[in-house]
């Protein structure tokens, strides 16, 4: 099984201009503790609450006067479209993370993958890939 046959595809996307007052108030609504950031049509970052919470709360910066580009992290992590679902969840483990954004092989953003997904297609791979985080 191959990732996009598990991936969510509906992508809430911020922009590296966006106040990180409106970036966080999208990740309220939809219950994201995430959302990629795009520009261009590109992946240029992510943005968790704990970036929120370590760069920007605990700096004094202003959500009001703070852009996501200012806070995000940069170096994303991310898997492709047609990767198979034991090598995601090994990645996962590997990294020690919950989520990843998934590019097709343009480098285009076309959906995240959560080890929700995968223990939905994998219980065992993402039992496996929990377990380390």
């Amino acid at each position: 099984m191959k990732v996009k046959d598990i991936m969510s595809r509906d992508v809430v996307v911020a922009t590296p201009e966006d106040s990180l007052e409106s970036a966080a108030k999208l990740m309220e609504k939809h219950d994201f503790g995430m959302l990629p950031v795009g520009s261009a049509g590109r992946l240029v970052g992510m943005l968790s609450d704990r970036d929120i919470t370590i760069r920007a709360v605990a700096r004094g910066l202003a959500p009001d006067r703070c852009t996501v580009g200012d806070v995000m992290t940069d170096d994303v992590k991310y898997v492709f479209d047609d990767e198979t679902v034991e090598d995601v969840a090994r990645n996962m483990k590997d990294l020690q993370v919950r989520r990843l954004p998934v590019l097709n092989r343009d480098k285009c953003l076309v959906g995240i993958v959560s080890l929700g997904d995968l223990a939905l297609s994998k219980p065992r791979p993402a039992g496996e890939a929990l377990q380390s985080i």
